[in-house]
């Protein structure tokens, strides 16, 4: 099958190949999470997909790239999602601030991307213990399917690293509020050299995306996939284009952050004007690198749709600095932006309807 060229072709797909599959992964893993004997654990991995289901739509188009191996790969996306949106969940809403206890939880997804590792207690750290195997069953079920694929090996240490970015992330900004900042700073220190062209909260911004691990799956059912297919996804998803989608994400979330004194990366900018000029250069980048991968047009129309899909969202609307900025962004975008755009307000009206 095709991989769509075309905004319209690509949402077709979307809503016909691609939403019905993760929503019928997504029913499996609520009615396996309904199951787990401890309460708070219940609650954590029923929520985080209940309020999050929208990034598995999102992360599902990606199992486009597969071909013949759509269901596979979106089988895989669904799964490893569902992890890092759980763990979220427990590191975000948790009482622990231990890093010790984040690392522990942030295993799973290592062992999510190695065929063939044992599990561990991941929970050895906290109070509450019993899943009734809920995250083991999610991280054999990721196993299997790279087990299968054929150009696994070819992508599987590029795996690894994009995840040790996402993990370390994961740890430091979860800790206790007043170690968040100078624990980011010292973790972007590290790697200053390497990404002196953006700022430690950029950066950071950069890690906290699964898209270029979801790409790289995708891609990993051919078998003819190459180590250098494998450094170029690598190198256009990160950092650019998955900057672009955290930098979104923050971006329409500042007035609930500030509300719960959440960390917000964009509340480090300068100013709005800062901010404005800033995102536009991600946007840029984010362009120049889809460019340097094959099926040019389905990579460029992420970038676009992440720009109409965010940009859409109610939060923007009650935050009038935010609309000033979404409409430049839009302006940027083109034509296909604002398809996506249209679209994702399509999508809000139905999901509230549905909700009511």
């Amino acid at each position: 099958m095709n991989i769509p060229t075309h905004p319209w072709m690509l949402m077709l797909r979307v809503y016909r190949d691609v939403i019905p599959t993760v929503h019928r992964r997504l029913h499996k893993w609520k009615e396996c999470a309904k199951q787990i004997p401890n309460a708070e654990l219940r609650r954590q991995a029923l929520m985080s997909i209940e309020t999050k289901t929208f990034h598995c739509e999102g992360g599902g188009i990606y199992g486009l790239l597969a071909r013949d191996y759509r269901e596979e790969a979106i089988d895989f996306i669904v799964a490893y999602q569902t992890i890092s949106d759980y763990l979220d969940n427990l590191c975000d809403r948790s009482t622990s601030f231990n890093p010790d206890d984040f690392r522990a939880l942030h295993e799973s997804m290592f062992h999510a991307l190695t065929p063939g590792a044992k599990g561990t207690n991941y929970y050895r750290f906290r109070q509450e213990q019993e899943d009734g195997g809920y995250l083991s069953k999610l991280v054999k079920t990721c196993q299997n399917i790279l087990n299968k694929m054929p150009a696994y090996p070819t992508i599987a240490a590029t795996l690894h690293e994009l995840a040790s970015y996402y993990c370390d992330l994961q740890v430091n900004k979860h800790v206790k509020i007043e170690e968040r900042v100078p624990r980011l700073k010292a973790w972007y220190a590290l790697y200053q050299d390497k990404f002196h062209q953006m700022s430690w909260y950029e950066f950071s911004a950069c890690t906290g995306s699964t898209l270029g691990i979801f790409c790289l799956v995708a891609y990993g059912f051919d078998k003819n996939f190459s180590d250098d297919m494998s450094q170029r996804v690598k190198n256009s998803y990160f950092p650019w284009m998955q900057g672009l989608h955290i930098l979104l994400d923050y971006l329409i979330d500042q007035e609930e952050d500030r509300m719960n004194g959440d960390l917000n990366f964009c509340f480090y900018y300068k100013n709005n004007y800062e901010m404005t000029q800033r995102f536009s250069h991600f946007v840029q980048n984010a362009n120049k690198s889809a460019a340097q991968l094959p099926h040019t047009n389905f990579h460029q129309m992420i970038n676009q749709a992440l720009l109409g899909i965010y940009l859409a969202d109610e939060k923007v609307k009650r935050q009038k600095e935010v609309q000033k900025m979404a409409k430049h962004l839009l302006n940027q975008g083109g034509a296909p932006t604002y398809f996506f755009f249209l679209n994702g307000r399509i999508m809000t009206h139905l999901r509230s309807s549905t909700d009511a």
